[in-house]
């Protein structure tokens, strides 16, 4: 599993993210296979934000995490290292700026949000930068 989809598994509590099926490996806009039909669609119209804030307030802190990809990963209780943001990186095809820099770190954020909105998030303009 991707960085990516341990993020989106973190905030709707499944591991689809809308890419290939995880049975026969087709697209699955197209696919035909039988088991993913299934299943339970992935889900959509989930309010990010309103996830995040709630984890927040859970864990009694304030953080960054509506700008920081670090605080976000953290916020999330998944690896926020140098090698795991540059991982995601490759991951989300994310080329600005040299690994760890301020430049990447923001394009990562924005990135995460964008592709969060792809899968059926709803995520408020604020938060994709």
């Amino acid at each position: 599993m991707g960085i990516f989809s341990a993020v989106w598994q973190k905030i709707t509590g499944s591991s689809e993210t809308g890419s290939d099926c995880p049975h026969c490996g087709q697209p699955a806009a197209s696919c035909s296979c039988p088991r993913s039909e299934s299943e339970e669609p992935t889900p959509t119209g989930v309010d990010v934000e309103a996830i995040l804030v709630a984890k927040a307030t859970e864990k009694g802190g304030e953080s960054n995490w509506r700008t920081s990809i670090v605080d976000l990963l953290n916020l999330l209780d998944l690896d926020s290292s140098l090698s795991a943001r540059a991982e995601l990186a490759n991951e989300l095809n994310v080329h600005a700026g040299p690994d760890g820099s301020a430049e990447q770190n923001i394009a990562l954020h924005q990135a995460v949000m964008q592709k969060m909105e792809e899968n059926g998030g709803k995520v408020p303009d604020k938060l994709k930068g």
